[in-house]
């Protein structure tokens, strides 16, 4: 079952996602997207480790190349999250660059292949309705195309406004 969860910053999405993922039987994986830039940073992704282990998650680290990532079973996976994966493969000299997109669901549909469950959240964009150009417009613009195609193959498709999921296809597990 593939499942796209959507929302603004500080939403609900996440932890919404994760409530997915917990009503699913084991091995659950996290896959994690966020670049360690510095010490806060890895500080920051230690904390979240711990906190995903006690829930018996299994961490992958993919901030780049989702289309590499093999999983040792199949079970459920989170992946956390594509905004993070859009401005890596968009920005990082080694990533996908232009192709950024391509690439991302190129990835999404490998580690579908190898999953019962994937739930995957993403950022909600251009609901605002403002108007982005250069840089911030052309990351916008692929991360779009992403949750566009992503939701288009999903099963379900779900909104998070305040905590609150909202279906838009599919229904609650």
């Amino acid at each position: 079952m593939l499942t796209l969860v959507l929302g603004g910053a500080a939403s609900g999405k996440s932890e919404y996602a994760e409530s997915l993922v917990l009503k699913t039987a084991l091995p659950r994986y996290y896959l994690a997207t966020m670049q360690v830039w510095d010490a806060e940073c890895a500080a920051r992704v230690e904390k979240h480790r711990k906190m995903r282990a006690a829930k018996q998650f299994k961490t992958v680290e993919c901030p780049l190349h989702l289309d590499a990532v093999r999983l040792p079973a199949r079970g459920t996976a989170l992946l956390e999250d594509l905004g993070n994966l859009a401005a890596n493969e968009l920005y990082d000299p080694t990533g996908a660059g232009e192709n950024a997109a391509a690439a991302i669901l190129r990835g999404l549909d490998l580690l579908a292949a190898q999953c019962e469950n994937l739930i995957v959240v993403s950022n909600e964009v251009f609901s605002g309705g403002a108007d982005y150009a250069g840089d911030t417009g052309r990351y916008l613009r692929a991360l779009a195309q992403v949750n566009n195609a992503f939701a288009a193959r999903a099963d379900n498709v779900v909104r998070v406004v305040c905590g609150v999921p909202v279906y838009y296809k599919g229904v609650e597990p």
